[in-house]
This record gives C-alpha cells, structure tokens and sequence, in this order.
C-alpha cells in the first residue's frame, strides 16, 4: 500500500520571511492595487499581477493561496495605511472641536479617500464576500486596524462601552460603503449616515 504524503500549500506566514521574500510579497501588492485601479477587480487575473510585479506566477502562490487573498490582503494593507494617516491628522489639541467632531472628522476624511479611489471602494466590497479562509485572515486584520484606529481617536468612551461602539461604527462605515459601491445610495448620503450613526453613539458620552 502506497503512503500519500500530504502537501501543505499554504502561503508562507509573514513571520517567517526573508526580507528578500517580503520585498516579493510588496511588490505583488503593489501590482495589484495598481491593476485594480487600472481594469477593475473583476478582470483582474493572477498572471498579470506576476508580469507587472515581476514574480513568478508559481512563486506567487507561495505568498497567496489565490486571488482572493491577494485582493483582500492588498485592501487590508491600502486601508492601514490610510487609517495611520487619518489618525496622525487628528493628533494633538484641535480647537472647537469636541470628541465627537474628531470621530466625525475621521470617518467623513476616511469616505472621501475612498471616494479619490472608486475601484478600491470596490475591491473591499468584493472581497468581503469571499470564501477563501486566507482572504478572511486578511479581512479580519483590516477589521482589527480599524479597531485600532478607532480606539486612538475615540477618547472619551470608557473602556467598558469602547468594543460596542467601535463595532457599530466599523460595520456602519463597511455597510455604507457597500450601499455606495452596489448603487443602492449616493455617496453624499452615506457619508451623511455613517456621520449620523457616529453622532448617535458618541454624544451621550461626549455630555458625560
């Protein structure tokens, strides 16, 4: 009787890279947001983020498990970094504005940087429906950054309520970008609604 060895085909943990490998790794990231922007998700395909980055498509799939997780991570990647920026705009004492204000400031800025990139809007939107379990890994960072972010500019919530409220606000700012990217709303108006619904949970403990 012949033994089958199993062979793990998962990507290669970030942890474990060289930064020759983790350079690679931008690189595909780098092809694919650029791609994305250029033709749109759907039309994307693994083999040209490989041409464009210049890695190989087999070595492609050492990184990730398919295009799924190559999307979702990139996302996941783009919006870290728009989410350091946002924070780093609202460092420090701001006149006339209150807590709330900051919060609303930082969605409102976070929508509009969506908006300059449509396609981007819609990759996250696409991606959240995937099925692959290494593109929801990577989904999952994203939620956590905005976690994070949410946490640095929520100051004045008490740390028993911060988890409720970050978690409102984060599936308002996804559902209302989903309405935008699907049609079902004008961009004016779901930034009107995310402020709205930021207004409605952060007051109350704006007068405490």
């Amino acid at each position: 009787m012949v033994r089958v060895t199993k062979v793990d085909l998962s990507p290669r943990p970030i942890e474990a890279m060289s930064p020759r490998q983790l350079e690679r790794r931008r690189n595909l990231l780098s092809a694919a947001l650029a791609l994305v922007n250029e033709t749109g998700v759907e039309r994307l395909q693994m083999k040209q983020v490989s041409e464009r980055s210049g890695v190989a498509l087999g070595t492609a799939y050492r990184y990730f498990s398919s295009k799924d997780h190559l999307l979702a991570a990139a996302i996941a990647d783009w919006h870290r970094m728009l989410l350091a920026d946002l924070v780093a705009e609202l460092r420090g004492p701001r006149a006339g504005l209150t807590g709330t204000d900051r919060v609303v400031r930082f969605v409102r800025h976070g929508m509009r940087a969506y908006q300059r990139q449509p396609q981007l809007a819609r990759l996250r939107v696409s991606v959240a429906a995937s099925t692959d379990p290494f593109a929801s890994e990577a989904l999952q960072s994203l939620v956590r950054a905005d976690d994070a972010a949410l946490n640095a500019v929520m100051a004045q919530v008490p740390p028993g309520a911060g988890d409720v409220v970050r978690h409102i606000v984060g599936h308002a700012w996804q559902g209302e970008l989903t309405a935008w990217v699907t049609g079902r709303t004008t961009l004016d108006d779901a930034r009107r609604r995310l402020e709205d619904v930021v207004r409605l949970v952060l007051t109350p403990y704006e007068a405490a």
